[in-house]
């Protein structure tokens, strides 16, 4: 056989040798890509209840809620926020959960990631002399839309938010600002 022979054959055995290294390399970094994202949806443990209380004057039981945004986008949360008497430990039921109290959803709109935001829930009127208990029934993220993040564009406050009671108190301000007279001056 001539040189150019050989030549051709070492090219085609190296190339096919190559192929059978560097295939494999190839489809596992292709095929491990990017870490997979953190499904949006049941949020449960970025929302926690800081503070459960009573109000003085309407005996309504006001929760605190904290949401901690885990996600790698910005987002809201919707959180159902349960109240009851405290469960008491019962050798039927292990942990002592109790039938369920009533239900009240918030809503925190525009949590930017790794960012904590606050919000405060008013549940039913109390009884007097029992002491309420507090707890997230459920939670759930759902991620601010594309094109919102693109243009910058922040979520509508939402009548269910705190945020609304400074826009409400803005519309009892007067028409007109009054004048001020600079004539004794």
């Amino acid at each position: 056989m001539s040189a150019l022979k050989w030549q051709g054959w070492l090219v085609a055995l190296v190339f096919v040798a190559g192929l059978l290294v560097f295939a494999p390399l190839g489809l596992y970094v292709w095929a491990g890509g990017a870490p997979a994202a953190r499904p949006a949806g049941a949020a449960r443990g970025d929302v926690r209840i800081t503070d459960c209380r009573i109000d003085p004057t309407s005996r309504r039981v006001v929760a605190s809620v904290e949401a901690v945004n885990g996600f790698p986008e910005p987002g809201a949360y919707v959180v159902t926020v349960e109240f009851r008497e405290p469960p008491a430990p019962s050798p039927v039921q292990p942990g002592g959960v109790g039938p369920r109290g009533p239900q009240v959803l918030v809503k925190i709109p525009g949590v930017l990631p790794a960012a904590t935001e606050h919000a405060e829930v008013v549940g039913p009127v109390w009884p007097p002399a029992t002491i309420p208990w507090c707890g997230i029934a459920a939670a759930v993220f759902a991620p601010d839309p594309p094109f919102a993040r693109s243009l910058g564009l922040r979520p509508r406050p939402h009548a269910s938010n705190a945020g609304e009671a400074g826009f409400a108190a803005a519309r009892h301000l007067p028409a007109r600002p009054t004048p001020i007279s600079l004539a004794g001056v």
